[in-house]
């Protein structure tokens, strides 16, 4: 189909060639004059409210905490860092945040200050005597104490719970009468989460216990002390300090408010 096109350039040219009428002097005068006085005024911007509230700007995103791990501090002091208090969806730890979090529990500043003071008992009770007294005796507690704690904190927190997909946070229950809550906290010596969030016996802290007390005793106790006797012995103790950290670790949430409460 062909375009069509107009005469727009013969239009235009007879339009220039006619001449346009020009008004007489007195239809200039009778036309009134623009002024100032007599222009119509621009139209008013909408004045802004006074009392306008000023739009804030949105909150940037908050940031996830330490991916599901602690600050606290039991007494303000010791190291809390796997407990969590009212917790509902909580992603897993991977791996590498399990030896993590274990990590900067074993070498906390007041990890050391703690260990001291239970080398110190031990050198006051003339516990394994063999070590002695004196400053030889006290830095032979005081490396068996530290080891001790190190190791069993890695097999029963980190290193277990990564091979065998097992949450090693304590979950506060935080409600309930003081047996409820007490059977809740000594019940995770042998109940825990898996990652996924199912209910499992607590593999890692029986086998971690165990695996550190037979390292401890196989390694750097003393001679007399080796034997399956005291493997167990030492286990046995290892998971009665557990269940009584638990318990802490349970019931310390609400020292922490109460205290907070009477300051405030």
């Amino acid at each position: 189909m062909g375009v069509l096109t107009l005469p727009w350039r013969s239009v235009a040219q007879d339009l220039q060639l006619m001449p346009l009428p020009l008004p007489s002097a007195d239809r200039l005068l009778a036309l009134p004059l623009l002024t100032s006085a007599t222009a119509p005024a621009p139209p008013e911007a909408p004045k802004a409210k006074e009392n306008a509230i000023p739009q804030q700007a949105p909150a940037p995103q908050q940031t996830k905490q330490n991916a599901g791990t602690s600050n606290d501090r039991i007494l303000w002091t010791m190291p809390n860092f796997l407990t969590l208090e009212n917790a509902a969806q909580i992603p897993p730890l991977t791996p590498g945040q399990k030896f993590k979090v274990v990590a900067r529990g074993v070498f906390d500043p007041f990890e050391f200050v703690l260990v001291g003071f239970v080398a110190g008992l031990g050198q006051a009770s003339d516990s394994n005597p063999s070590y002695g007294q004196g400053a030889q005796g006290y830095a032979k507690r005081y490396g068996t104490a530290y080891a001790d704690n190190a190791i069993e904190n890695f097999m029963a927190s980190a290193v277990f719970p990564s091979l065998l997909h097992q949450d090693p946070r304590y979950y506060q229950l935080g409600h309930g009468g003081f047996m409820k809550r007490s059977l809740h906290a000594v019940s995770r010596v042998v109940i825990t989460r898996s990652d996924s969030g199912q209910t499992q016996l607590n593999y890692s802290e029986l086998l971690g216990g165990a695996t550190a007390a037979a390292i401890s005793t196989y390694t750097y106790h003393p001679q007399s002390e080796r034997g399956v006797g005291n493997v167990a012995s030492v286990w046995v103790t290892q998971m009665g300090w557990d269940a009584a950290t638990y318990m802490i670790k349970e019931f310390w949430p609400d020292l922490r408010k109460k205290s907070h409460d009477k300051k405030h």
